[in-house]
């Protein structure tokens, strides 16, 4: 696909654990004929064979932005990326109660892409890298959201069960990205 016929050159999934990003990210990549970008973060913290820690979820961040930054050479196609910058700082905001400087400097840098989040209205599932269900959801929903405005990036909310919240996501892209 040719991301000129785009306002936004990418599109972000986020929000909270078992939301159905990786899901949707992957079927929008499809519908679209694009490139989808897969998360890293969950394969990274399923083969350390340890409890993260915060330097962990660092590397995580900066493999996350030489990835984005890889991405979005000019020759590049449009790409929908499964989760971003947003996820890893309030990763960092909840766990550790704090974020690295160089972590909202590279937010702050990025360009203004479209985010789609995903709501929390598919049930939890959970799996050994998960760590949040239950109320957190909600409020990881919430933050995500305040974060997105904070940073200026431009975002909508998608809900729905399987074929329905592709639909509604794919409604969501042709009122905010094609030109």
């Amino acid at each position: 696909m040719d991301k000129r016929k785009f306002r936004y050159p990418y599109i972000v999934i986020t929000g909270p654990e078992s939301t159905g990003k990786t899901e949707l990210a992957a079927q929008l990549a499809q519908n679209l004929n694009c490139r989808w970008i897969p998360e890293l973060s969950r394969d990274y913290i399923a083969n350390l064979g340890r409890p993260y820690q915060y330097a962990d979820v660092e590397r995580i961040a900066r493999l996350q932005i030489a990835r984005f930054t890889n991405e979005l050479m000019p020759e590049s196609a449009f790409a929908v990326f499964d989760t971003g910058l947003i996820i890893t700082k309030v990763w960092f905001d909840v766990v550790y109660k704090k974020c690295p400087d160089w972590l909202i400097e590279a937010i702050q840098q990025q360009p203004k892409v479209f985010h789609l989040v995903c709501n929390t209205d598919l049930p939890w599932i959970a799996d050994p890298v998960r760590e949040n269900g239950g109320a957190m959801r909600e409020k990881l929903l919430e933050t995500y959201q305040y974060e997105l405005k904070g940073f200026g990036f431009p975002h909508a909310l998608v809900s729905g069960n399987a074929e329905l919240r592709l639909q509604n996501a794919l409604k969501l892209l042709k009122q905010h990205l094609i030109l």
